[in-house]
């Protein structure tokens, strides 16, 4: 399962749409049988992360994940990596969760 945590400042509200997917993201979860359709086939994973590349995301060098720094106004940075323990390394679920840190990033 992949593992990220955002903080909000007190008297801030999260945007809508991330509330939505994390829990669709969590609820998804599901398991061994469903963690096998998550797992990247090699031509998914050269087109995705082909997109993710062109928006900011760097592979990690030594092992299996995805990583990003964001800034806002608000904080200094936040710095992300996304990898999936049951799957060895990135999974779908990493990409979808990903493209949806960029949507939410640039809506603020």
């Amino acid at each position: 399962m992949s593992w990220l945590m955002f903080t909000l400042t007190s008297g801030r509200r999260w945007p809508s749409a991330f509330t939505k997917l994390t829990r669709s993201y969590q609820s998804a979860d599901g398991g061994a049988g469903k963690m096998a359709a998550d797992w990247l086939s090699s031509s998914e994973r050269e087109q995705l992360l082909l997109e993710l590349r062109a928006t900011g995301w760097v592979e990690v060098e030594d092992r299996d994940a995805l990583y990003k720094e964001l800034h806002f106004k608000t904080f200094n940075q936040v710095q992300i990596t996304l990898s999936t323990h049951d799957c060895g390394g990135l999974s779908k679920k990493d990409v979808r969760l990903a493209k949806f840190i960029d949507k939410v990033a640039l809506s603020l």
